[in-house]
This record gives C-alpha cells, sequence and structure tokens, in this order.
C-alpha cells in the first residue's frame, strides 16, 4: 500500500540517532543517509519497500508535528515492541504509552507508543496472539 513514509526533522543528527536505533531493534536497515541535504532512508532488511524517510522539510519552513498524524511500525514479536520502545525513550523519545495489550483495536493488539525528538507521533505494535506458554506482560 505504501511506498514510503516522510517525518520532517529540525534537528537531523538527533533523528538520525534515535531513528538508527529504533530501526535496528525492528530488523530494518538504513537505506541511504544524506548529510547534506539532509535526509535518510530505511528499509525492511530483505530490502525494498516501504521506505521511512526522515529529514528536512522540502520547503525549508522549520518542522511542526502534525496534530492527529501517527506512524505505526510492524513489530515481529511483543517482546519487539518492548525493546523499541525502550530503546526510543532511551534516544530521547517521549512516552506517549507504555507497552500493552490494546483489546479496544482487537484481542492480540499489543503495541506502545511514543513521540520522537521532534514530536512526531510513532507506535510500534505486534498484532499476532502471544505463543503459548509465555507471558503477556510488558516486563
Amino acid at each position: 500500500m505504501f511506498s514510503h513514509v516522510f517525518l520532517g526533522v529540525s534537528d537531523f543528527d538527533r533523528a538520525l540517532a534515535f531513528y538508527d536505533a529504533l530501526m535496528a531493534v525492528l530488523g530494518h536497515t538504513r537505506r541511504f543517509c544524506e548529510r547534506e541535504r539532509p535526509w535518510a532512508g530505511w528499509q525492511p532488511a530483505g530490502g525494498g519497500r516501504p521506505l521511512l524517510l526522515i529529514g528536512r522539510p522540502f520547503d525549508g519552513a522549520a518542522h511542526q508535528p502534525g496534530n492527529g498524524q501517527m506512524l505505526a511500525l510492524d513489530a515481529a514479536s511483543r517482546a519487539q515492541v518492548d525493546a523499541a520502545w525502550r530503546v526510543a525513550l532511551a534516544h530521547g523519545g517521549m512516552d506517549e504509552g507504555t507497552p500493552g495489550l490494546r483489546a479496544q483495536y482487537h484481542p492480540d493488539y499489543y503495541g506502545a507508543y511514543f513521540r520522537d525528538p521532534d514530536g512526531n507521533k510513532l507506535c510500534v505494535v505486534c498484532h499476532l496472539p502471544v505463543a503459548p506458554g509465555l507471558s503477556i506482560s510488558a516486563d
């Protein structure tokens, strides 16, 4: 469905450190980084699309996070959601909702919410049921 998503940032180096760490936890690789522009992009480990791109807004105006926009990133497991949330907060992210089940969406929706250092709202979510014999806590 998506070719790419572009998120505006105000401090490219800070955002690059944040997204490098977050994308690594989710198993994605950096496809490119052009500091002179500045912009960077990540893709799934196997290559291809969709791409997640960050950079200075193309119109040159200051970045402003949107009200109501959120980017949700897919996780392979609930443990990966937990790890991504911890990494996001350790790299300047702001908590918007600790990891946990959100059955109002569906019985297996396990997600965490946070904002990147520029205020862009993100979610990391696993839609898979918990494996038999495993705990569903975020600990």
